[in-house]
């Protein structure tokens, strides 16, 4: 039966097979009365370049829950070695404990080589864990540093997949990044310009998508050193209110009152220090 399936000849074209089983569990499940979950939307903006000297990662720091900002100074920029840094979008529980886990690993991997571990070994311990998981981890993310072999900068996606490019961009205003990066993007910037870069690529995303928000983290890693700017700049400030909403007393007419008393035991509840001498 399996040399017969290897001998069919391939038919040319896309296949359609998922696409019918899909429509087909779907309407089974409507006539139950049940519905499938949605796509769950997150909101970051997470980027990096690499320059002259190393790599900028940068991040905003707005925490979303549907459409509550459940945190409006989260860190979004996490450690992995002295020489890596990760930016993490997605579901913020994944992105942390992946993040923690590979840097566990790292370390243990440090000690037992007695040098600091290559960028290229965080990314395929990282593309390598996301793929066991086909994408049920919601971690994507940026990670960059500088080893041996220089500056390096990678694209994470959940299921798995990487790009190793000079700028990258990711998370739900990763459109309006990748647009200054674009424009404004040349090879072997100084170090300032490229902050400055990356701080106008996560304003964008900040102002032109609702997920992301509050301030601007930044992250230069060049050899032998980091400098973890958290915050690096407030790209929306709160205004000031201009006028005053206070009113007089009295200037509501209560119609009725009601009064209940309440029988209440009134305790007195007293705290003593324990002898531990």
């Amino acid at each position: 039966m399996a040399a017969v399936s290897v001998c069919r000849p391939q038919c040319g074209g896309f296949s359609f097979e998922n696409c019918k089983r899909n429509t087909l569990l779907e309407a089974n499940v409507s006539k139950l009365g049940c519905s499938l979950p949605p796509a769950r939307k997150t909101g970051t903006t997470i980027c990096g370049v690499v320059y002259k000297d190393g790599v900028v990662l940068g991040a905003d720091t707005r925490a979303t829950e549907g459409m509550v900002v459940a945190d409006k100074n989260c860190s979004k920029i996490h450690y992995i070695s002295p020489n890596i840094y990760c930016c993490g979008a997605g579901t913020a529980a994944d992105t942390e404990m992946t993040t923690q886990l590979i840097s566990s690993n790292l370390e243990l991997h440090s000690l037992s080589t007695n040098r600091l571990p290559r960028v290229a070994t965080a990314n395929r311990m990282l593309k390598q864990m996301l793929f066991r998981y086909q994408g049920y981890i919601g971690a994507a993310l940026v990670l960059g540093g500088v080893d041996c072999n220089g500056p390096h900068l990678y694209s994470i996606y959940p299921h798995g997949s990487t790009d190793k490019l000079p700028y990258v961009t990711m998370g739900s205003g990763s459109l309006a990044a990748m647009a200054v990066f674009e424009d404004r993007f040349k090879p072997n910037m100084e170090e300032e310009e490229a902050k400055q870069l990356v701080r106008d690529a996560i304003a964008a995303g900040i102002f032109n998508d609702l997920g992301s928000g509050s301030n601007i983290d930044l992250c230069v890693i060049t050899k032998g050193k980091v400098d973890y700017l958290r915050p690096h700049d407030e790209a929306n400030k709160k205004g000031v209110r201009t006028g005053d909403y206070k009113y007089k007393h009295g200037t509501t007419g209560v119609l009725t009152k009601q009064v209940t008393p309440l029988q209440l035991e009134v305790m007195d509840e007293s705290v003593q220090t324990m002898d531990t001498s």
